[in-house]
């Protein structure tokens, strides 16, 4: 589970040029604007990821014309992500120590936008344990995980604007997903019918195996379309050996794709080394979409080219699994607000 609210220590304080009463922190690896003189190279702060919702408190009350959302914004030229708080905001007795999540203490909730009609669906139960999720981790908190992986090969892949997917095959049943639930079968709804106009039944059927696929539904209708397309359809980015619980390895993945006909998400950068330098890799990110060039990408996605296996449970470890995280592109969450 993200952690939206979390203590964390300030590593460094900036001037901004032609500003006096604010300047340029940073917190992990995210960038932020504060005041000037409120806090100190090394405190312990209470710092909010973008995307959380605060709750509708005293010591937050200037955050009601946003809506309680913190979003990224641009001040005097300079990108800023997330928001800074005193320790105070902290209820009494509550351990201070550097990393502590205080997401669920402080009241803070994931913003998440509406979801279409025509995405939500019929559920049918949770979504499955034998496959993992399709959340990525944002690049700002992982220094320590790409500085250990530091020159791995790597590929890169736009990330698409749009509603993630899953569809399998186990144990002779065929299942759809949204990014949350499985769906039962509907007439209405984008997941079911992309899954029939990719026959993706019948072609997951014909490789005689346990084995999911996962990718990005985009097109009319949802996420405001921003890609421009005609229609619906999906772009695959995963496909996942439910028995062997491991993700398949790049070169068998696209080898996959090519044999069932799927497209996948634009591939930006097959043989790229993993840099430790979380400002280099939102560089690569600020780049134009391959779908669609007049238009900001949001972001991309990194993944090693050769997989590991994971224990059932513990694919979120990165040290136990796999190097998989995002970086999203600050002039496409400018753009649209986010």
């Amino acid at each position: 589970m993200r952690n939206l609210a979390s203590i964390q220590r300030i590593k460094a304080l900036e001037p901004i040029e032609n500003a006096d009463a604010i300047e340029k922190a940073t917190v992990l690896g995210w960038q932020l604007v504060v005041k000037k003189g409120e806090f100190k190279v090394d405190d312990l702060i209470v710092y909010c990821e973008i995307d959380s919702l605060l709750p509708d408190r005293p010591e937050f009350e200037f955050l009601k014309p946003r809506g309680m959302r913190i979003r990224t914004i641009r001040l005097r030229g300079q990108i800023s992500q997330g928001i800074c708080f005193q320790l105070s905001v902290l209820p009494p007795g509550f351990e201070i120590a550097e990393g502590m999540d205080c997401t669920e203490t402080l009241g803070v909730e994931k913003y998440e936008p509406p979801m279409p009609a025509c995405l939500s669906g019929i559920a049918k139960g949770p979504f499955p344990s034998f496959i993992p999720k399709t959340d990525e981790t944002r690049v700002q908190v992982l220094q320590e995980l790409i500085d250990v992986f530091k020159g791995t090969k790597c590929y890169i892949t736009e990330k698409l604007d749009g509603s993630s997917g899953t569809y399998f095959l186990n144990r002779g049943e065929f299942g759809v997903c949204s990014r949350n639930l499985e769906l039962l079968e509907d007439e209405e709804n984008s997941f079911w019918k992309v899954a029939r106009q990719l026959d993706l039944e019948n072609k997951l059927r014909s490789l005689n195996k346990n084995i999911a696929v996962q990718g990005e539904l985009i097109g009319e209708g949802i996420q405001d379309n921003k890609l421009r397309l005609r229609g619906q359809t999906m772009r695959f980015f995963n496909a996942f050996d439910i028995d062997r619980y491991e993700y398949l390895n790049f070169e068998q993945f696209t080898g996959l794709m090519n044999q069932l006909e799927l497209p996948t998400v634009p591939i930006i950068e097959t043989d790229y080394e993993l840099e430790a330098d979380i400002g280099a890799i939102i560089s690569r990110a600020t780049v134009k979409s391959k779908m669609c060039q007049d238009v900001w990408a949001e972001g991309i996605v990194i993944r090693n080219q050769t997989e590991k296996k994971t224990a059932p449970g513990m694919y979120q470890d990165f040290n136990m699994s796999r190097i998989s995280f995002k970086a999203i592109n600050p002039e496409f969450l400018l753009k649209y607000g986010e």
